[in-house]
């Protein structure tokens, strides 16, 4: 059954070209939200959180600061309103899930850059 799945999965889904990122990476992801009749692209740019899942259910967590309050969001992988993901910051950290970062505020929220 696990097989009929992914041979679904590789068949239907189409994968769209995403940069690599992973979680304490500061990026942007333009996505496209349709009102009416009208759509428009909007961006959201913040700390990815976690990333979650692999193939067609992949998921990414990416959290923000809007004024003190902290917005997270949660985008599929291939969703299909979204347009690109681009990468600003790499960041250094030592796991693959943060969420010891919702709690941290001011400086200590601070995620040191890797450099390449």
């Amino acid at each position: 059954m696990e097989d009929l799945v992914k041979f679904v999965q590789d068949e239907f889904v189409t994968k769209k070209e995403m940069p690599e990122f992973a979680a304490g990476d500061t990026i942007t992801v333009y996505y496209e939200i349709k009102e009416g009749e009208k759509s428009r692209t909007q961006f959201f740019r913040g700390v990815v959180i976690q990333r979650r899942g692999s193939g067609a259910t992949e998921t990414f967590t990416i959290r923000k600061m809007s004024g003190t309050v902290g917005v997270e969001r949660i985008f599929p992988l291939n969703l299909p309103a979204l347009q690109k993901i681009e990468v600003n910051k790499r960041g250094k950290v030592r796991r693959a899930r943060i969420f010891y970062f919702r709690e941290l505020t001011g400086k200590k929220a601070r995620i040191t850059e890797r450099r390449r």
